[in-house]
């Protein structure tokens, strides 16, 4: 057993890596390069992957509203990317981003607020 980690490589990866849901899309996991707090989760299809490399912006897909959106386009709370990680199943992305403001809609700092400690059964 060993052990040496790696935490992050140089190998080159290439969109067409990504393995995609049926609907398109890959879930993106924000962190603070900073702090290591993890901010938020949510969906990047190609084009917002290629956008936020282009930008250096977070964009990601709506669900909801089958569009792009720029992470603070109407809050002001925007996320600047410094590094984008995929993880061993090429299924799931980390943003490695500086924030701006809150990353929750709520105003909260992080999505990740609620211990499940505090949810009760019904």
């Amino acid at each position: 057993m060993t052990d040496n980690y790696t935490i992050s490589s140089t190998e080159k990866f290439k969109i067409s890596d990504i393995k995609f849901n049926k609907d398109g899309l890959v879930p993106v996991i924000s962190q603070c390069v900073h702090t290591g707090i993890i901010l938020m989760m949510a969906w990047m299809n190609k084009e917002a992957i290629k956008k936020t490399i282009d930008t250096n912006d977070l964009y990601y897909f709506s669900r909801s509203r089958q569009k792009l959106w720029q992470k603070g386009e109407t809050s002001g709370h925007f996320q600047k990317l410094k590094e984008l990680r995929l993880d061993c199943d090429n299924d799931t992305i980390l943003a490695l981003i500086e924030q701006t403001g809150s990353a929750c809609h709520t105003g909260a700092k992080s999505c990740f607020f609620k211990s499940i400690k505090d949810i009760h059964n019904e």
